[in-house]
């Protein structure tokens, strides 16, 4: 039956995934390395979503991108704890804004350490509003076929069925 398949809720089990416990400051410092770091996997995500259009459908690639975040910042914690701790508490300190100027030292000796402790390059200014294709290796998920409704019939001529009024002109709608 359609209507099953509509109203499927995933069980407790599979929507239980350890989650990113971090304050809005830490991630605002972590998210440019952490959107390099995950890239792949979070287009993966919003490939699938946007696909299906029903994220039940992509539990698998979330707790990917979920994963990917432990993964990260586990590599931040064990190589550049310090130099991401006075980062992060610059921002939680100096500005509620998306503005992070008071905090362009503390900014270039994290983004050292990233680049020479973990690997990554703090993406350019604009990076992740390029266009970037994205090639990946599973399967496209494809909306299932609804079957057209038949067509609605041409409605009757009214010509010859309704009355003519004695204060119709002679040449008009009906005439």
């Amino acid at each position: 039956m359609p209507w099953k398949e509509t109203d499927y809720l995933p069980s407790y089990e599979e929507l239980t995934v350890p989650e990113l416990t971090l304050t809005t400051p830490v991630m605002r410092a972590g998210a440019l390395h952490f959107g390099k770091y995950c890239d792949n996997q979070c287009k993966e995500f919003m490939l699938c979503y946007y696909e299906t259009m029903d994220p039940r459908k992509c539990l698998n690639e979330g707790k990917e991108v979920t994963r990917c975040g432990f993964e990260f910042f586990g590599k931040v914690k064990k190589h550049c704890a310090d130099e991401f701790t006075k980062f992060h508490e610059c921002i939680d300190f100096s500005s509620r804004d998306l503005i992070f100027k008071p905090c362009k030292k503390q900014q270039k000796i994290f983004d050292v350490c990233m680049r020479e402790k973990v690997g990554i390059e703090r993406p350019p200014v604009g990076y992740f509003s390029l266009t970037r294709v994205h090639h990946t290796e599973r399967p496209k998920h494809t909306l299932p076929k609804i079957p057209l409704p038949d067509p609605i019939p041409d409605p009757p001529s009214v010509e010859g069925r309704i009355p003519k009024h004695k204060y119709w002109p002679k040449r008009g709608l009906f005439s």
